[in-house]
């Protein structure tokens, strides 16, 4: 008896995801004037998901992408916007802020 509880418990659970709702959307961002070369971003709604940097320094670039996982994307954006890197106008974090406002514009 219990088996059968067991079996219609996983059952009616991988039944009604199957319906779950979900807004997870990937975006792909090609950041000009840094090291980096390609974002990868995985948002659910207004929400950062994931953030994958390719290139670029790396403990930066995975300190940026892991702060911001589980945040509203409009906080992102005030936080990152306008950082620069040296001299050259913009930076990982700043083109992050672009991609973002990107993304929003997409909505």
């Amino acid at each position: 008896f219990q088996k059968i509880i067991v079996y219609y418990v996983f059952f009616c659970y991988n039944f009604f995801n199957i319906f779950e709702r979900s807004d997870l959307m990937e975006y792909r961002y090609r950041p000009s004037g840094v090291c980096s070369s390609e974002f990868i971003i995985v948002v659910d709604g207004e929400i950062i998901k994931s953030v994958k940097i390719v290139g670029g320094c790396p403990g930066n670039t995975l300190a940026v992408s892991a702060l911001v996982e589980g945040k509203n994307i409009n906080d992102v954006i005030a936080k990152l916007d306008g950082i620069q890197c040296g001299m050259r106008g913009t930076s990982c974090p700043d083109q992050l802020a672009k991609a973002l406002k990107e993304i929003k514009s997409k909505m």
